[in-house]
């Protein structure tokens, strides 16, 4: 057993870690939609956060397929791994866009959205860290409600934007731009989503 736990704590470790660069991308994210258009500072923190979560990722899909025992089932390690770094891909993805688009001014809505992501990242790592402490579904359930809330918020707020852009009175140029900035946030919410959904799994498994 004691050979055992140093790799069950490395992947705790690296799950946090990976969600600890979430909340900074959200919140740099969110720094950026305030500061426009003195964006250059978050956008270059966001594509550091997105390298270092990339490399932890890299390490905990390394470790899993060189480990026999994992802490908890491999497939539910993969998925959640693999959500915590599709938000943030997508928080960079969308900081590059919106440096390199031309934008001329910052939709309030957006902002709005911003702010909802970061708030979710939040939640969504809080319940990360909860992972190695507990295998009772009870002790998450505040912050998996939370992210679910949040999410959901997000998915009117979204469709609230894009009716907004397509009432005829934007510039064809901007809905376009504005609609893939909408849809890559929307991304990085379902991915919070999506990996509170692999930590209920988780839970269910083992509680």
């Amino acid at each position: 057993m004691l050979n055992l736990l140093p790799r069950d704590t490395v992947f705790y470790d690296l799950f946090e870690g990976i969600a600890k660069h979430a909340v900074s991308c959200a919140g740099h994210l969110h720094h950026l939609t305030q500061a426009f258009p003195d964006i250059q500072p978050a956008v270059a923190r966001i594509k550091q956060e997105e390298h270092d979560a990339d490399t932890l990722t890299h390490q905990a899909l390394d470790r899993l397929d060189r480990t026999f025992i994992t802490p908890i089932d491999r497939e539910d390690i993969h998925m959640l791994v693999g959500q915590l770094d599709n938000i943030v891909d997508n928080i960079n993805a969308l900081a590059k866009r919106i440096n390199a688009y031309h934008v001329r001014a910052m939709e309030p809505m957006f902002i709005k959205q911003a702010e909802i992501l970061m708030q979710a990242t939040i939640a969504l790592s809080d319940a990360v860290h909860k992972l190695r402490k507990t295998k009772r579904l009870s002790d998450m359930s505040e912050r998996i409600i939370e992210v679910h809330r949040l999410e959901n918020l997000g998915d009117d707020n979204y469709l609230a934007a894009i009716s907004r852009l397509l009432d005829g009175s934007n510039e064809a140029l901007e809905v376009i731009k504005w609609r893939e900035f909408y849809q890559l946030l929307e991304k990085a919410l379902d991915a919070c989503e999506d990996a509170t959904n692999v930590i209920e799994r988780i839970m269910l498994k083992n509680g």
